[in-house]
């Protein structure tokens, strides 16, 4: 069973919230070669969520338990904040699927006793928040967020703070591009390996993603 490295697949710019747009980069994807994609780990964005239903349908859909977390605090008063969000993160300290889903629903039912639109909230989005239960242990901190994402997107922000202003799309691509070729260039040559051989063992004797929550057809 081959170790796992992360790779950078692709880069364009466009409005995050525009279904074309994302729906022609993950085509892009695709007509390029990408198949077998057992998860799409991504934020909430709309036009992006509606262009994944398109083009990987059937495929694991994981919300970013963080960026959920604060769709969560924007229904809760100030002062509350700080006990939703420990008793939200506490739900992820748990070792199995069985006890997590358990988590959630004790958690669900303290807030929605407090804070109303929690409870409908939380049962609208616990498949895709918890999409990363169906699969091995050792995943699960790599997998349950964007996270990883977000450490580029910080390496991006701050080598691309000095142009200030970009004339152009292009000019985004070729810095962007640039940075990002260094990064995938160094995880490739690097020992550290994303996910370990025996962590991926694990999750091809699983035969399918059980109650992942599937991203359907849009049509």
């Amino acid at each position: 069973m081959p170790t796992v490295e992360r790779e950078i697949l692709g880069l364009d710019v466009g409005d995050s919230e525009d279904e074309v747009f994302w729906k022609g980069f993950m085509t892009s994807l695709k007509q390029r070669g990408l198949a077998g994609v057992r998860l799409v780990i991504s934020d909430q964005h709309a036009g992006l969520v509606k262009a994944l239903r398109r083009c990987f349908h059937g495929t694991g859909h994981q919300r970013c338990r963080v960026h959920f977390a604060r769709n969560l605090l924007a229904h809760v008063p100030k002062a509350q904040a700080d006990y939703v969000a420990a008793a939200f993160r506490a739900i992820f300290a748990h070792a199995t699927r069985e006890e997590v889903e358990a988590a959630w629903e004790k958690t669900r039912e303290e807030f929605a006793a407090r804070f109303p639109k929690l409870g409908p909230l939380m049962d609208q989005t616990k498949a895709e928040v918890l999409a990363f239960t169906a699969f091995p242990r050792a995943h699960w901190r790599k997998i349950w967020s964007t996270n990883p994402l977000e450490r580029v997107n910080k390496e991006i922000k701050r080598r691309s703070r000095v142009v200030g202003i970009f004339p152009n799309s292009a000019a985004v691509i070729r810095l962007v591009g640039a940075i990002l070729i260094d990064m995938h260039d160094e995880w490739i040559a690097g020992d550290r390996r994303y996910l370990s051989e025996g962590s991926m063992a694990k999750l091809y004797d699983l035969s399918d993603n059980g109650g992942t929550a599937a991203i359907e057809s849009g049509e």
